[in-house]
């Protein structure tokens, strides 16, 4: 069998250890040729496409960022009548490199778009990567616990600098529409306010969350971010939350976006071996003619579910999960 391998959306930890999964078990294991995409769907539309061997996959498992490089490429979104014929163009580079299946590595736009692939005929395997974890069908998608990692390194080190000058500390997490990043990360940074997109929050509970603190004695305060939650007049939410955290208590108020950080670097040991699951099971579902699905964790086993499952939906989370529900028990405001 001949693959195509892509990289869509943002960059991400794990992508590279990805790849090598699926390409090292193809390759070794299953005896197929594996050829890379170069810049996501753009790469099947211009053509850029190259062979990959074992001495292009050397080094990859920790290597951050994605050696096919990335875009956000949608082919099937809506074109004027003058531009060209994308859907048709991949189609056709497709048939004529004679690729007997695509792996399309990627978040929730790339899940769309391979089922789309999928709705027009093209045999499709598809990983759920994300940092934001906000991809349904599975538990957890690789560079979402690098993510958690980098983030609660910076809360820890935000900890001793409130601490010195009697400050609340706001930090900025990514999340646009999911709050896990700032859910577990404030978790386990010890955060005391944690602010997710999913639940509304009052800002007069907020400030009087942090004046009891100061009343018990607790003389600085952390208050973790998405940058999803809603604010007045297109603020960032960072600057929003600390603005509106001073001027209801009077205490001294600092912002600190971490922002792309959270994308960069060598994935979590966890993030590697998830990848590296994910990817191997790409090649079985392909090797048994299993397409038009997406890899999936669920609880300990990695297994798949229909991309017709997936497109057009996300992962939130709800008041019952037990982080929130624990947290609450401690004290710990969520709005």
């Amino acid at each position: 069998m001949k693959i195509g391998i892509l990289t869509s959306g943002g960059d991400c930890p794990g992508i590279n250890a990805t790849i090598r999964g699926v390409c090292k078990t193809a390759i070794n294991h299953y005896g197929m040729e594996v050829y890379g995409i170069r810049s996501g769907f753009r790469g099947l539309i211009d053509n850029d496409i190259v062979p990959l061997t074992n001495k292009e996959l050397s080094g990859l498992l920790n290597l951050g960022g994605t050696i096919l490089g990335t875009s956000r490429e949608k082919p099937f979104k809506k074109r004027s009548s003058a531009s060209i014929d994308k859907p048709a163009l991949i189609l056709k580079n497709i048939q004529d490199l004679q690729l007997d299946c695509v792996v399309c590595i990627g978040g929730n736009g790339t899940q769309k778009t391979a089922n789309k692939l999928t709705q027009a005929g093209v045999n499709v395997v598809s990983i759920p990567k994300t940092i934001d974890n906000d991809i349904w069908g599975t538990d957890i998608s690789f560079g979402f616990d690098s993510a958690v990692t980098i983030a609660t390194e910076a809360i820890d080190r935000l900890h001793s600098t409130a601490s010195s000058h009697q400050r609340v500390m706001v930090i900025e997490v990514m999340g646009h529409k999911a709050g896990w990043i700032a859910l577990h990360s404030g978790m386990a940074g010890g955060g005391d306010v944690i602010l997710i997109p999913e639940i509304p929050y009052n800002i007069h509970n907020i400030g009087n969350t942090i004046i009891e603190r100061l009343k018990k004695g607790k003389t600085y305060s952390i208050v973790v971010v998405a940058e999803g939650i809603q604010t007045i007049d297109g603020k960032k939410a960072a600057e929003y939350i600390a603005q509106e955290i001073e001027y209801e208590t009077g205490i001294e108020t600092r912002e600190t976006v971490l922002g792309y950080i959270q994308r960069g670097g060598s994935p979590t040991a966890f993030d590697r071996n998830l990848a590296t699951r994910m990817g191997g099971h790409a090649t079985e579902l392909i090797a048994n003619g299993l397409f038009g699905r997406m890899v999936a964790l669920q609880g300990d086993k990695i297994g798949s579910i229909p991309l017709t499952e997936v497109a057009g939906k996300l992962k939130l989370i709800n008041e019952n999960n037990d982080l929130i529900v624990q947290g609450k028990r401690m004290g710990i405001c969520f709005g």
